[in-house]
């Protein structure tokens, strides 16, 4: 199965993983439209919706720029509509926007707590409710959340509380939609890494430049994000994912392209939040 003439609606995607994800979609030919809310570069940032969609048309693909925020609901529905007006539908959710915090409980101030469960929890069900409809029209529609398992142990509850919080609803979300949706035909699953990815977030907030050399490339993420869209929606949802389990049931067994330094060994890698 290809994702060729296929329509994604991602939240986010302007650099990153989100944008690896677009750019594999677009090498089939699919359509991306991306609600972002970089629309000028930032500073500290790379990348905006504008260079993200030159870059998805340069790899092959249609990109659809939508200047807005998860957290607003209007501009989640025009989003929805932007999108089925320029290519007719949507075939595929991503929910990719998420704010990152570490900051133990007493730290963590109430705005970014708040921030975290607007676009992390409420974008995700909002978004994804609001593509429903057109979901359901589609042939082979799919959710998928950039999220991890729920693991319940103390050691992850109790790291980073609000972060925990809001990462664990964006997985209760899209598999609550996935149960609630099954017999539509609607597939919903999220997508986790064993290894931290090379990312700004893992630069700026995991560990540096030590952890980003023991980091892998957002190429994984969308390789493996790619076998999961590729995947018949009906039989393949309701699952908490994991980036290289989907990859090695697919046969791939070699990770050491996706090194973020090449040569650095399986072994020697950073293993990601979430997972024991």
């Amino acid at each position: 199965m290809s994702l060729a003439g296929k329509t994604i609606l991602m939240s986010g995607g302007s650099r990153g993983i989100g944008l690896a994800i677009a750019l594999r979609a677009a090498a089939d030919g699919a359509n991306i439209a991306m609600l972002a809310k970089t629309d000028t570069p930032h500073p500290k940032l790379e990348g905006t919706v504008h260079s993200a969609a030159d870059a998805i048309r340069a790899a092959g693909g249609q990109a659809l720029p939508i200047v807005g925020d998860v957290r607003d609901d209007d501009d989640i529905t025009g989003a929805v509509l932007k999108a089925q007006g320029e290519f007719g539908g949507v075939d595929i959710v991503i929910n990719n926007a998420s704010v990152i915090d570490l900051s133990r409980s007493a730290d963590l101030a109430a705005k970014k707590y708040d921030l975290m469960q607007d676009v992390n929890v409420r974008g995700t069900f909002m978004l994804s409710r609001a593509a429903v409809p057109l979901l359901m029209e589609a042939e082979n529609p799919h959710i998928l959340s950039l999220s991890p398992p729920l693991n319940i142990t103390p050691k992850w509850l109790g790291a980073h509380t609000g972060y925990t919080l809001a990462k664990y609803g964006m997985t209760m979300a899209t598999l609550g939609l996935a149960a609630e949706f099954a017999d539509a035909g609607i597939a919903a699953n999220t997508l986790w890494p064993r290894t931290t990815i090379a990312t700004a977030a893992v630069q700026n907030l995991l560990g540096g430049d030590r952890v980003m050399a023991a980091s892998r490339t957002a190429d994984i993420y969308a390789d493996a994000a790619y076998a999961v869209l590729t995947k018949t929606a009906r039989g393949y949802t309701g699952q908490s994912l994991i980036v290289e389990d989907v990859l090695e049931a697919d046969g791939v067994t070699d990770f050491s392209k996706y090194a973020a330094v090449p040569g650095t060994p399986d072994d020697r890698m950073f293993p990601d939040i979430f997972l024991d």
